[in-house]
This record gives structure tokens, C-alpha cells and sequence, in this order.
């Protein structure tokens, strides 16, 4: 008998899920496998031979930030939407490239487009390997970055974005925004985190983004 965690045995090995995955967290895992994702330090080396422009966004980006630890489950890589072709070819033979949004669409050679319902990217060694990064790809006016949160946003990326040991982050207060959405505990502590160290400009911003997106949010009276 085997225990519910395990998930396939090969070469006379066996794989399994870690035993303290939550319920949600173990059907995901089973329905579209592990996750093991890179640092920021262990993504450049991958992203930088490809000649595109990336960028770090989510959790990692607030750590970076505040310099406050804390656990992450994947690596959110940020790019450009119109790049992923181009991304494709420059992983090709090293890495396989799923697009991810309304489930997932493998992207080869013969079949580079994403789909209209994809807003992420997936990259993994091959099928039996744990995924390594969720790419979200953005859309461009004429070059300039566009907020999914808040489309009237557009600004170069180097306005919303800041650099570190050659690595590109997106904005705190940007990423705030997009926390706040989902307003998991995770993200309450980013908030504590970054906030206190937030110009006088960013906290602006972040205090009138949940203004007009989130009027009713919890933020608004600690910002």
C-alpha cells in the first residue's frame, strides 16, 4: 500500500510530496506537479543569456527591499508579453515553457503564441521536473510598462522598477498594489515590512491605488 503523498516511483526511486503540504496545497501539486523555485540569484543566470529584459516582482522583491527573510513558494519573474517567442527559443533543449491561465498550454517551436487567457508563463526542465519559475508576462503601450491593477499607470519600467547586484526589482509599493488584492497573511506581512521604509512618494501612491481600487480595504487605515 502506498501512502497518499507518493506520486510516481522511477528507476527503482520514489518521489513523494512532502508530507506537510496543506489539503490545497497538495491537489495542486497533484494535478500540475512540484514546485522548487529559484532565488532571484539562481534566476539571473538563466534569464540574463537570453538577452530579454526581466525583472523580479512578488515576495522576493520585498525582500529584497526590507532585507526582512521570509519563505517563498515560487519566484514571480516579470517580462515582456511580446518576448515570450523569444524566450521559448533562448530555453530551448535546457528548459520547457508552459503558458499558464485557464490552465496550462505547452509552448514549443511550432506553437510560440500565448493563448488570449494566459498572463503567465511556467518553466521547468521536462515533465518530470519541478517547476522553477512563474513568469507573469506585461503588456506594453509603446514600450512603457502597464499596470495590470491599475491600467491608467504607465510609465517606463525604470520608473517602477530598481536594481541590485544586477538584478531589476519591481517598485514596493507597486507590488503592495498588487498584494492587496489577495490580502493573505503573507502579504499583511510585507505590508509591516515594507511600509515604515517607503518614501514619501511610493506611500502616496500605495494610499491612492486603494483609494480607487480598494476603498473598503483594511490597508487604507495604516497607509
Amino acid at each position: 500500500m502506498t501512502d497518499a503523498h507518493d506520486v510516481l516511483a522511477l528507476n527503482g526511486s520514489r518521489a513523494s510530496y512532502s508530507a506537510d503540504l496543506d489539503p490545497d496545497e497538495l491537489a495542486f501539486q497533484r494535478r500540475y506537479g512540484p514546485w522548487d523555485s529559484w532565488t532571484p540569484e539562481e534566476a539571473k543566470p538563466v534569464f540574463d543569456p537570453t538577452g530579454l529584459t526581466w525583472w523580479i516582482a512578488g515576495g522576493w522583491s520585498i525582500e529584497a527591499f526590507t532585507g526582512v527573510p521570509r519563505q517563498h513558494e515560487d519566484i514571480d519573474v516579470s517580462m515582456w508579453r511580446r518576448d515570450v517567442p523569444a524566450l521559448v527559443k533562448a530555453l530551448s533543449g535546457r528548459y520547457d515553457v508552459w503558458a499558464a491561465g485557464g490552465g496550462l498550454t505547452p509552448l514549443f517551436d511550432d506553437k510560440l503564441e500565448m493563448p488570449d487567457t494566459a498572463d503567465q508563463v511556467w518553466i521547468r526542465r521536462h515533465a518530470l521536473a519541478p517547476w522553477r519559475a512563474d513568469c507573469v508576462v506585461n503588456r506594453h503601450r509603446d514600450g512603457r510598462w502597464v499596470s495590470r491593477r491599475d491600467p491608467d499607470l504607465e510609465v517606463s519600467l525604470e520608473e517602477v522598477t530598481w536594481e541590485r547586484d544586477g538584478i531589476r526589482y519591481l517598485n514596493p509599493e507597486i507590488t503592495l498594489s498588487f498584494k492587496a488584492k489577495l490580502h493573505r497573511p503573507k502579504d499583511d506581512q510585507d505590508l509591516a515590512a515594507a511600509l515604515p521604509l517607503l518614501d514619501e512618494d511610493a506611500r502616496a501612491y500605495l494610499a491612492d491605488f486603494l483609494a480607487r481600487k480598494e476603498p473598503d480595504h483594511p490597508w487604507r487605515s495604516q497607509v
